[in-house]
């Protein structure tokens, strides 16, 4: 057999993706150490190494289970001849000679480390970042972003974009633009928020979040910039620049460094006076708009909806999702003010059939160029039909309005994800998470559970930011949600656990609500969190029923019980195949 492999943490990589940045986890380090051969001097872990943190992450992330020189035995072979049975991977192993094996272990650990330093190097910019006034208190003006810009040559000017705002749905519409964009062979820059696991996630090339030497490298080319426009707005008696403008400011330079062919960019919040709106946008994308983030956007749909407005452009097209009557004439009226033109859902374009798939959905879609039979859609939820429709209406505008090929638009939705919306992350019993944190997002994660899945028992699980709406959220659920477990999140900005409590006694009952406090550790009480709910859910239903856990009520916490899922999962295969 050759010796000749490409390097295997191209794998690793694929696998970090799917399953989310995360700490070392020192539980896996004695099955790492139990697993090596006494004799085997080449492979032995010392736990007080500077290495272990490498070796732990390295093991975590691949999601791959049993000894390590198997482990990375087994990522090089299947890498480089996918045909290869798990079953035959030992048998081909021992054919390699000592020399190759050491070889393929000594580069895979090299690479490891030099990732897990790169790693570290994102980490210590995002802690910079992040000690910046943060994203949901913004600095209304548009002035900091555009010096930024300006000094930086107008990166953001540099190709066509299309920019998306709304109340519920903006990630989701913006990925499908993306999918679509990129099928059709379009480099393609994705800016959206919050992120799940690793800041990264916010800024995307090609579909993909950007590496850790890009991230690096658009960081290092602003921060210049950065300190001399802090600078002057501190001579200015001005506010600094925040979080979110500085990560805005790095995905433009990105986009334009890549470079890209289209930036589809979601706002952060807002529309009118959010920093994205510097943008000078072709397409503008309002999804449905709702009451959220009353404080700063106004009390009412309409004022809301008349800041979201903000983001349409002279002579642009405009594509709006569902809306109330008040709200299509609000962005009716905004598009005419700016000679542009506007396309409204249920007029110009609709879900015309949609039947349940296996995984999914199967959609027809008409859009004012045509009609798309027959496209799957991976996702579940009449929501991400209407968000399909609405994200090929736009990418047709894009493409200047003419029917697009339905072979492009069929891979592409065939290929769309949205994480952290209406998500299974775990089976037996099957556990969702969904990002919902307001009651029009509630209502929709609701509609989607009647409709797609056949629980005999639904268990919630959740935790909320403390400027949100909860009781409002935990009204809708309660008729789906046979009991609630609540756990409480770190932060400044997380609800107390004994507001929550209070406020989930009021909608569902003493009897019905329960907590997971049992550990100091957040990880420790969301882990107990999610078997708890499993448990509960177990015991209420009768044979041959399924029973179901949702986690909810916040994106931050959607994603912490994601990864403890992924986790438990990782943990799981690695015991299994030492026992």
């Amino acid at each position: 057999m050759t010796s000749s492999f490409e390097s295997p943490l191209n794998r690793f990589e694929q696998v970090k993706r799917e399953a989310g940045e995360g700490g070392i986890d020192p539980e896996l380090l004695p099955y790492i150490q139990a697993s090596k051969e006494e004799d085997d001097q080449d492979y032995i872990i010392d736990s007080d190494s500077e290495d272990t943190a490498v070796v732990a992450s390295l093991v975590k992330h691949s999601m791959l289970a049993g000894p390590l020189e198997e482990v990375v035995d087994e990522i090089v072979l299947t890498q480089h001849d996918d045909t290869v049975d798990e079953g035959d991977i030992a048998e081909i192993c021992d054919e390699l000679s000592t020399d190759d094996r050491a070889a393929f272990h000594s580069e895979s650990l090299d690479e490891a480390a030099a990732l897990h330093a790169l790693d570290q190097k994102v980490n210590t910019i995002y802690q910079s970042i992040i000690a910046r006034k943060p994203e949901h208190r913004p600095n209304p003006s548009l002035d900091r972003v555009r010096r930024v810009m300006e000094y930086m040559g107008d990166p953001h000017s540099a190709y066509p974009s299309i920019h998306i705002t709304g109340t519920n749905g903006k990630t989701s519409v913006t990925r499908m633009i993306d999918a679509l964009c990129t099928e059709q062979g379009l480099r393609t820059g994705r800016f959206t928020s919050p992120h799940l696991h690793t800041v990264r996630e916010r800024i995307a090339i090609d579909n993909e979040p950007i590496s850790r030497e890009g991230f690096i490298a658009a960081y290092e080319d602003i921060k210049p910039i950065i300190t001399l426009v802090d600078n002057e707005c501190a001579e200015q008696g001005q506010a600094p620049l925040s979080f979110f403008e500085v990560l805005t400011a790095m995905a433009f330079q990105a986009f334009a460094d890549a470079p890209v062919d289209v930036a589809i960019v979601e706002v952060g919040l807002g529309g009118t006076w959010d920093c994205t709106n510097v943008l000078p946008s072709s397409v503008q994308v309002l999804t449905p708009i709702d009451v959220d983030h009353q404080r700063w956007l106004g009390a009412t749909v309409e004022e809301i909806a008349r800041d979201k407005a903000g983001i349409i452009k002279p002579d642009s097209l405009v594509i709006s999702g569902p809306q109330h009557h008040s709200v299509t004439q609000i962005i009716s009226q905004a598009a005419t003010a700016h000679s542009s033109v506007a396309r409204f859902y249920g007029t110009d374009f609709q879900v015309c059939e949609r039947n349940l798939g296996v995984g999914g959905q199967i959609v027809t879609l008409r859009t004012p160029a045509g009609i798309y039979e027959d496209v799957f859609l991976p996702l579940f939820g009449a929501h991400q039909a209407t968000n399909a429709a609405v994200a090929l209406t736009a990418f047709e505008a894009f493409m200047s309005g003419g029917l697009q090929d339905p072979t492009v638009v069929e891979h592409a939705m065939m290929n769309v994800s949205s994480p952290g919306r209406v998500e299974v992350v775990r089976s037996s019993p099957t556990v969702i998470v969904d990002a919902c944190h307001n009651p029009a997002g509630a209502t929709t994660l609701v509609d989607t559970l009647e409709e797609s899945f056949a629980f005999g028992t639904v268990i919630g699980l959740f935790s909320a930011m403390k400027d949100k709406d909860v009781e409002g959220v935990l009204s809708v659920l309660e008729p789906v949600f046979e009991e609630i477990v609540l756990v409480e999140m770190p932060g400044e900005r997380s609800m107390p656990l004994e507001q929550m409590r209070s406020i989930a006694h009021d909608v569902f009952g003493e009897d019905r609500v329960h907590e997971s406090a049992e550990s100091p550790s957040y990880e420790e009480n969301t882990a107990h969190g999610i078997a708890l709910a499993a448990d509960l859910g177990e015991a209420q239903v009768s044979d041959g029923q399924k029973a179901g856990v949702v986690a909810c009520g916040s994106v931050v916490f959607a994603a912490d019980v994601r990864q403890a899922c992924h986790h438990a999962h990782s943990i799981r295969r690695t015991r299994n195949s030492l026992l």
